[in-house]
């Protein structure tokens, strides 16, 4: 068996999106996905890009997958590494391919002189919990996640 770690085309989106269903079935958000393979492509390969993609491979065949951007610490005064997405589909877990995508994000974070490499998962997802646990991640217990979206971001821009 041979892990791969690519990075995305463009001619990867359908598998990308396929791939985000299969992470928001999985985290019972299905009904939260709203893109689609048009907005996507725009904003992962599009004029500007705001996002990175990583595949992951077994023998050649795509298994998984990583989406990341950059934030900013000012405490630090340098880039961190967010990793928004990572998916592997559930045949291939436990292949050492989720953390294959993991270290090549390490890399990837220390190459660009970023100062962390951070992620949310969600309360209940044990197994992920423990995987991240085993390869040292920490929870952030004293922040809580605040979100602005929908209705309430419009009316704030409109202030």
């Amino acid at each position: 068996m041979t892990l791969s770690i690519r990075a995305a085309k463009k001619d990867d989106i359908g598998l990308i999106f396929r791939f985000i269903c299969d992470l928001a079935e999985y985290e019972r958000l299905r009904h939260e996905v709203y893109a689609d393979v048009d907005m996507l492509g725009q904003y992962l390969f599009g004029q500007r890009p705001m996002a990175e993609v990583l595949i992951g491979e077994i023998d050649g065949v795509p298994k998984g997958f990583a989406l990341f951007f950059h934030n900013f610490s000012t405490f630090e005064g340098r880039p961190g590494l967010y990793l928004e997405d990572l998916f592997v589909d559930p045949e291939a877990r436990g292949s050492g391919l989720g953390k294959a995508l993991l270290s090549r994000l390490a890399r990837i974070a220390l190459d660009r002189g970023c100062a962390r490499f951070e992620w949310a998962v969600l309360d209940w997802n044990e197994p992920a919990i423990a995987f991240y646990r085993s390869i040292g991640a920490r929870p952030m217990d004293e922040w809580t996640v605040q979100r602005l979206d929908g209705e309430a971001l419009k009316q704030l821009a409109e202030q």
